[in-house]
């Protein structure tokens, strides 16, 4: 779906006497944005990057834009996705060819950095764990996202930052919910991932 056309990017103008809430995250992120934004309706202002938030190494060059000159009151974030792509010569390949397009160390790394630079802004911070990776889902291999996650997990432990366990809630679901050997979610899928997600919002402001 062309960006200018998804109901994720529609421009959002903040409601007067609202809190602020970012939304950081891939295409996964992307298809609950909009469930997240209604259920927010009259209790918070949801805004996102109007982008793909893609691997780490982009979000380390891009964190200064997405977080804009504005003021957050809750930054909900995810990033793994894309750090475990297989690359190869600049290109996906399907597993076990290639390597990390972020590797693990590199992606510890990359998320220390933008979690300290996320602590900065005041906000009340929300981690976001990686969904699911489903057998033949192209370039990535079922189970890396554990990984991922088990190393994001110590360092939002160390940061003092709660978790949306959003790999665990879908696991429970994932036949109901994500499309056949695919990362993504059907659109009733990522509604059902939108109920967490303001869950953990609306504590975090409560």
């Amino acid at each position: 779906m062309p960006a200018e056309s998804n109901p994720a990017f529609e421009p959002i103008e903040d409601a007067p006497g609202l809190p602020r809430v970012l939304l950081i995250g891939d295409s996964i992120s992307i298809g609950y944005t909009p469930p997240v934004r209604a259920l927010l309706q009259g209790k918070a202002n949801l805004h996102r990057p109007l982008t793909n938030c893609g691997p780490t190494k982009l979000a380390v060059e891009e964190i200064e834009p997405w977080l804009g000159e504005g003021s957050w009151d809750v930054i909900h974030f995810n990033w793994g996705l894309h750090d475990i792509v297989r690359m190869l010569d600049g290109e996906r390949v399907d597993p076990p060819q290639g390597h990390h397009q972020v590797p693990a160390d590199q992606h510890e790394q990359n998320l220390i950095a933008l979690v300290e630079r996320l602590k900065q802004t005041g906000a009340k911070l929300i981690w976001c764990a990686t969904t699911p990776v489903p057998a033949g889902a192209g370039s990535r291999q079922p189970g890396e996202e554990v990984e991922y996650n088990a190393i994001a997990q110590k360092i939002m432990t160390a940061q003092g930052v709660p978790t949306n366990d959003l790999y665990s809630y879908a696991l429970e679901r994932l036949n109901e919910i994500q499309l056949p050997a695919n990362v993504h979610f059907t659109d009733e899928g990522s509604a059902e991932l939108a109920k967490p997600v303001v869950e953990h919002i609306l504590d975090a402001l409560a």
